[in-house]
């Protein structure tokens, strides 16, 4: 840990709203998973779950073997695996705030304290930018109910807003425990099991929106020959008309990231911004059928049903936990920097001093 003093922090209070200040975007994240049920989960089971501190020990030995990460000082268990988590985008979170002038909001569906939180006015009021982080199990049935998304439809209605996101990978959906292996090997990741799905959460709230994406697979980035960079990626710069990647050259590296599939022939309504080149070094069902490459970035723009943005990009992207380059601090200021309305937001989505 950083011998540097760290900011006094605040646990288990009520979210203080932010005040709209014009050209300035406030940005929250939401973890759609429920806390307690993925911290609950037996340690005994093999698949499904998230890797105890146990074994994260192991595996990144001997990273976390200093005093600050013993039974005295942190979380063990799962527990402190989803810790690690939210330590992980405190980086995001402080390069965000210096940008914009707004703290960056952290809620969860459900919290270490058993309290849930369905999206809804309490978080949209005063959010520009709502990055939904789809780190929950479908094992956990976390499912966006019919108030949220209407809430967030009414929501994408005022100008200058921006959906953001981010199902996690989808290894070893398939019955066939040979290619559940396959995938293993290729991420090379000892702490991801066979199986491990995710997203129920934005999935539910992507087909209700009408958005024509799937997480798909977990796939291994290709790195530079000779070297530990990853490679670099592919864009579409002609379609990044907010200049989203404006000098992107690349993400982190992380070994099971999803292919956003589509599900549309549509070109107007979702464009591709950005593919990762695979390690084709290690096989796997994806690059078997020919592919190279897989959909990293995405957007759709407004449209006549809709005034805000929709983005997808994986959760992993927006933390330190598996790296971080300039490249990547690059892409969360452009999309911090994002334009808003010229106007003010409606008085209804406007947070109160």
């Amino acid at each position: 840990m950083s011998s540097v003093p760290q900011p006094p922090r605040t646990y288990n209070q009520n979210h203080a709203p932010r005040k709209y200040t014009p050209g300035k975007r406030r940005v929250s994240i939401y973890w759609t998973w429920s806390y307690p049920w993925e911290a609950n989960r037996d340690s005994t089971e093999l698949d499904n779950r998230f890797s105890t501190m146990t074994e994260v020990r192991r595996v990144a030995w001997p990273a976390y073997e200093g005093t600050e990460w013993d039974e005295m000082h942190f979380l063990q268990g799962i527990a402190g695996t989803l810790e690690l988590f939210h330590r992980s985008t405190l980086a995001f979170q402080s390069v965000v705030g210096d940008v914009t002038g707004h703290s960056v909001a952290v809620f969860q569906r459900i919290d270490q304290a058993g309290y849930k939180l369905p999206i809804d006015e309490r978080i949209l009021a005063d959010t520009d930018t709502l990055m939904v982080f789809g780190l929950d199990h479908l094992l956990s049935e976390q499912e966006a109910a019919s108030g949220e998304i209407e809430a967030v439809r009414e929501w994408l209605q005022r100008e200058g807003t921006c959906l953001l996101l981010g199902p996690h990978h989808d290894v070893g959906f398939t019955e066939d425990l040979k290619q559940r292996q396959l995938e293993y090997t290729h991420h090379g990741d000892a702490l991801v099991p066979r199986q491990q799905r995710f997203g129920q959460y934005t999935r539910s709230m992507m087909k209700a929106l009408g958005v024509p994406v799937m997480n798909q697979f977990g796939l291994r980035p290709a790195i530079v020959k000779g070297t530990s960079q990853i490679a670099p990626l592919t864009i579409n710069k002609d379609l990044d008309k907010l200049g989203l990647v404006n000098g992107v050259t690349t993400f982190n590296f992380h070994p099971h990231l999803p292919h956003y599939a589509l599900t549309t022939d549509d070109t107007k309504s979702v464009h591709v911004l950005t593919r990762q080149p695979i390690d084709l070094d290690r096989p796997h069902p994806f690059t078997q059928a020919g592919n190279t490459e897989f959909n990293s970035f995405i957007w759709m723009p407004p449209n006549a049903r809709r005034a805000g943005n929709i983005l997808l990009a994986d959760s992993t992207i927006f933390t330190t936990l598996f790296g971080g380059v300039e490249s990547l601090e690059t892409f969360w200021k452009n999309l911090a920097t994002m334009p808003l309305s010229s106007g003010m937001p409606a008085k209804k989505t406007q947070a109160v001093a």
